[in-house]
């Protein structure tokens, strides 16, 4: 991977360093030859025309395609927020459902007590990183041994799903539903697998963790507003399900393989930034413009000193190097594929 990389970063010093030398060299050369030739002077305003021309083809070049991505990548993140959109809504059901869970009677008698005041202030992701050490009451609670079949722990989950933060230590009375979740909550989200807690116990182990877990015990109306919520999230998947452990697994293992790295897979698309080219391509752009275009025209207009068109041209030429050379491996790339 390190290797790909310090090959890339060459693929990016090269050219640069090459052009930047060819300018150099140039600008000495040509200053060189206009003291040693003072005619040389008119041959470089005679085709002055000529670079100028140059340089405004390679500027209309790059606007065309500095334009033609932006319109692409505008297009993109419209598609990505209408996606976003949609993912966020069925994250926001999904949540309403762990909610009626969270809330329920199924957990067994003393659970909340435990976590909510014995461990207060303490999350699914302390104890989940626990080993960085910056959560001494994670350790704690890993240590110690209680009576609760390990359902404690899916207790957490489902309190770090109806959180909207990292940073929350605890569930409020009202949940959040924002526009958009905050790309720390979901990053999270998706680093440890929230979500899976429920097909770990609801279908992987349910044999083992059913007599902690009483699904008869939430209310007939919540479950047939969970199963409504279920259809609406995503009909063609559960249509055909029940309330029961095989539906609660089925569900969890849907959230945490399909809607929550969708979720992050689209706001990093939203989010993302213009990529190094497009900034290099559009300080190009400027380049060819000031220098490649107004600077000689100035020299006409203005009568500027006899360096400005020599940088011109020197800049110019070095442009074209720099571009010839930063073709070779895209070339290269396409070969390989």
């Amino acid at each position: 991977m390190q290797k790909k990389s310090f090959y890339k970063d060459l693929y990016i010093l090269i050219p640069l360093l090459v052009s930047g030398f060819v300018a150099i060299l140039l600008v000495f050369l040509l200053q060189q030859k206009v003291f040693d030739t003072p005619i040389f002077a008119e041959t470089l305003k005679k085709h002055l025309g000529v670079f100028i021309s140059i340089s405004g083809f390679i500027a209309a070049l790059i606007l065309f395609y500095l334009v033609f991505n932006a319109f692409t990548v505008k297009n993109s993140k419209n598609s990505a927020i209408n996606s976003l959109s949609a993912i966020t809504q069925k994250m926001h059901d999904f949540r309403t459902i762990v909610e009626l869970l969270y809330r329920s009677k199924m957990w067994l008698s003393g659970l909340k007590e435990y976590i909510d005041e014995e461990f207060e202030g303490l999350t699914f992701f302390d104890v989940k990183e626990f080993y960085k050490g910056k959560s001494k009451l994670a350790i704690e609670f890993l240590q110690e041994k209680n009576s609760y079949d390990e359902t404690e722990n899916l207790y957490l989950e489902l309190k770090a799903i109806l959180m909207t933060s990292p940073k929350d230590k605890r569930v409020s009375e009202n949940i959040k539903y924002p526009q958009f979740y905050s790309k720390e909550i979901v990053s999270k989200w998706l680093e440890h697998k929230v979500g899976s807690g429920l097909w770990y116990f609801f279908g992987y182990k349910y044999g083992a963790y059913k007599d902690a877990l009483d699904l008869h015990s939430v209310y007939e109306r919540h479950q047939d507003k969970i199963m409504k919520l279920a259809n609406k999230i995503d009909g063609k998947t559960f249509e055909d399900s029940s309330f029961n452990e095989v539906f609660l697994s089925k569900l969890g293992e849907y959230m945490s393989k399909e809607v929550i790295p969708k979720l992050y897979q689209f706001q990093d698309t939203i989010q993302e930034k213009a990529s190094s080219k497009i900034v290099a391509l559009y300080m190009l752009f400027l380049t060819m413009v000031f220098v490649g275009v107004l600077l000689p025209i100035a020299y006409l207009l203005f009568s500027l000193p006899i360096i400005s068109i020599i940088i011109s041209i020197s800049v110019t030429v070095a442009s074209l190097f720099l571009i010839s050379l930063s073709i070779y491996p895209f070339i290269i790339s396409t070969k390989r594929s």
